[in-house]
């Protein structure tokens, strides 16, 4: 099980990628949060008081420069390794200048044969929210360095980035 403390320090509008099932961000932003899923029934069963669009993360229906953040909340780990250069490039696009995006996750290695799993203790601005995310999945795998090396090629700026154990929290800028 896995601690962390996310408190509002992420401003102006925010696009939430893979924002259904627990809604983590929407719950804390409220409505500054637009959450995208591409399952409709994962935004029906978020709780909180945010915008919710079933829309693919790989091409996002929005304007250029339309948000000051994106998040990524435990959301690539779900992501095929060929997908997620599309999902970068398309947050950097609707990043406005000095927009971040910030991605919360957890490498590793397979997700096969047996799931991989996250178990995570959550103090959302106040709210405990106790979850498990899984992947499930022959070729699915997931490393800070392949971020990097996705956020770099959609032309972002690292801003900061930290680590417990297998999990991480990084930060980029577009400028």
């Amino acid at each position: 099980m896995v601690d962390i403390i996310l408190k509002r320090e992420i401003s102006g509008r925010i696009l939430d990628l893979g924002g259904g099932g627990e809604g983590v961000i929407g719950r804390i932003y409220g409505r500054a949060v637009t959450a995208i899923d591409i399952r409709q029934e994962e935004l029906d069963e978020a709780p909180g008081n945010f915008e919710r669009l079933c829309m693919d993360a790989r091409r996002l229906d929005f304007p250029d420069t339309s948000f000051d953040a994106v998040t990524a909340f435990y959301f690539l780990m779900y992501l095929a390794p060929e997908d997620r250069p599309a999902v970068f490039a398309e947050a950097a696009r609707v990043l406005r200048p000095g927009g971040r995006l910030h991605v919360w996750d957890a490498g590793y290695g397979s997700a096969s044969p047996g799931p991989h799993l996250v178990e995570l203790e959550i103090d959302a601005a106040g709210e405990p929210i106790s979850t498990t995310y899984g992947v499930l999945g022959g070729g699915m795998e997931l490393s800070s360095g392949e971020l990097l090396r996705c956020a770099e090629n959609a032309g972002l700026s690292p801003v900061s980035k930290a680590r417990h154990g297998e999990h991480f929290y990084l930060i980029w800028e577009k400028t």
